[in-house]
């Protein structure tokens, strides 16, 4: 027998949410996310490139830009294998004119780099 009232599960549960509130795990909150991380990402990756562009006659200088953006940007995107290859891209004389740290950032953001295909276990 029923009194007509519902009670909700539990005592912190707010009710169905509110219509264009975002769940977390959703798309829109992920996609939220990637952005926010990836928008100072893509900062730090063009004005490196530029720095670079500035600094290629004065080698050391260059190396430590390039190291302080590897670091950087190993804090904002987390351990991640495709930032070795940009740093090492970076340290070959003259090809800092090309923007690897904005393209190692894209790569980065529009996939995670390049992933290992899964292999079904034997039976």
């Amino acid at each position: 027998m029923t009194s007509g009232l519902e009670f909700p599960l539990r005592a912190t549960d707010p009710g169905p949410p509110a219509y264009g509130t975002p769940q977390i795990g959703s798309a829109s909150t992920t996609t939220s996310s990637r952005r926010m991380r990836f928008a100072p990402a893509f900062v730090v990756a063009v004005v490196s490139d530029v720095a670079s562009v500035f600094t290629e006659f004065v080698p050391p200088v260059q190396w430590a830009i390039d190291v302080g953006t590897a670091f950087v940007l190993y804090l904002l995107l987390g351990r991640n294998w495709l930032l070795l290859p940009g740093l090492i891209a970076e340290a070959i004389p003259g090809v800092a004119m090309f923007p690897s740290w904005v393209l190692v950032v894209a790569v980065i953001g529009a996939g995670g780099g390049l992933r290992l295909p899964q292999t079904q276990p034997r039976p």
